[in-house]
């Protein structure tokens, strides 16, 4: 076995290589929540695919969001489901889509 004389801190040379090479450590702050809004429902629906995972009703997101930011999580993602769907998908960036509504609420 070879004993080496000069020890390599190529992967310590800057704060980005640390950065990339060091320790995993997971927290709340590192995860996003998707959320998923329904315009045509009035209370919450579970999504069987994902367990624990459920389309809210508009008056609901808002709440399920401070629940998040209440333990910790900094980041949710919303995905709309509106009341029509069409080929061009304009319910996601008319200015009353369900998305858009949800985040407007008061």
């Amino acid at each position: 076995m070879r004993k080496l004389v000069h020890r390599p801190r190529r992967l310590r040379r800057s704060p980005a290589l640390r950065n990339l090479v060091r320790e995993t450590n997971l927290t709340a702050y590192d995860f996003v929540l998707p959320l998923f809004v329904n315009e045509k429902i009035d209370k919450r629906r579970p999504i069987a695919s994902m367990p624990g995972v459920f389309q809210l009703p508009l008056g609901e997101i808002v709440d399920e969001a401070r629940q998040a930011q209440d333990a910790g999580l900094q980041a949710i993602l919303l995905f709309g489901i509106p009341e029509k769907k069409d080929d061009q998908a304009s319910g996601s960036y008319a200015e009353n889509g369900v998305v858009q509504k949800s985040v407007t609420r008061d």
